[in-house]
């Protein structure tokens, strides 16, 4: 009667405090979750949850079920990946490389859980800011790209993770921080703070500036994020980041962040794989690790779905 899926939806509804939430963390649609959840509180006859409370506050039947999730599924996880094992896919190399700076921010945490998991897979993490990882994926040099800009290139797939919005950051004082949206030509008298990487693996050239032909008023660089804000904070240029690196910076008040455009400029974050490494237990597992921890530490991500 109760399914290892229902007990998932639990605790992605517990874990993420809404219906919206929990429903992009299982990659659902609100509708198929919703009718998920209620399909089994009629099979069990009770009501799990009370509706239209945020976070959702569980029934006593509603907890009794978390309590035995928290018990069944981690078990589940490690018997999955312990025959996994054993089906031959134990030992294996990930080399790993970042096209984008802040992606450390999830990412860590993700190596840590992974590491624990697949203690005999040799891990290495490089950051492609000073070469071209994707052609170094086709080598062989590399196992897995983190990348925004996929290139169809012989042998390599592209497998989706989240996508996000690219917003600008400014001062609190700035001029532009009472602006409704950031248009193209309201760059043009600032100095724009980007990462030390090329232009062309920029979106904020690539499709927002460039297609208009405007150029900002300079370019400075700067290796890390907190790096970029504190000179944002100071009113020493402006500066276009994903929107979840952006929040703890919100959080303290820092910087105000703008749309860029009145659709926002939205990207996709990009997995880049081999095809021949595509069904390896522990590449799988890893893709799945890295997913979880997404949407489960970053805030303002959406499927690809959506």
């Amino acid at each position: 009667m109760i399914e290892l899926r229902h007990l998932k939806t639990l605790v992605a509804l517990r874990d993420t405090g809404s219906l919206v939430e929990a429903a992009d963390s299982l990659f659902l649609t609100q509708s198929a979750l919703s009718h998920q959840l209620k399909d089994l509180e009629d099979r069990l006859e009770c009501t799990l949850f009370v509706r239209k409370t945020r976070p959702p506050r569980f029934t006593s039947a509603g907890r009794r079920l978390l309590n035995l999730a928290d018990e069944v599924l981690p078990m589940v996880k490690t018997a999955e990946r312990d025959i996994a094992r054993l089906a031959g896919g134990e030992t294996g190399r990930l080399h790993i490389c970042i096209e984008c700076h802040s992606c450390f921010q999830w990412l860590i945490p993700c190596l840590n859980q992974y590491r624990s998991n697949w203690p005999e897979v040799e891990l290495d993490l490089s950051g492609g800011f000073s070469f071209a990882p994707l052609p170094a994926l086709v080598r062989g040099d590399l196992d897995l790209v983190i990348t925004s800009d996929p290139v169809e290139l012989p042998g390599i797939k592209y497998l989706p993770l989240f996508t996000y919005e690219a917003m600008l950051a400014v001062s609190r004082g700035h001029r532009l921080a009472e602006r409704a949206m950031i248009l193209p030509d309201d760059l043009e008298m600032e100095q724009l703070i980007t990462y030390p990487v090329d232009r062309d693996r920029l979106d904020v050239f690539t499709r927002f500036l460039d297609p208009l032909d405007i150029e900002p008023a300079s370019v400075r660089t700067a290796e890390l994020t907190p790096m970029i804000i504190q000179l944002v904070a100071a009113g020493r240029g402006v500066a276009c980041l994903p929107n979840w690196a952006l929040t703890e910076y919100l959080n303290q008040d820092m910087v105000v962040v703008k749309n860029l455009g009145e659709s926002g400029l939205w990207c996709t974050l990009y997995a880049a794989i081999r095809e021949d490494q595509s069904e390896m237990a522990y590449m799988q597992d890893f893709l799945n690790t890295a997913t979880t921890t997404c949407f489960s530490t970053l805030t303002g991500i959406k499927t690809v779905s959506e």
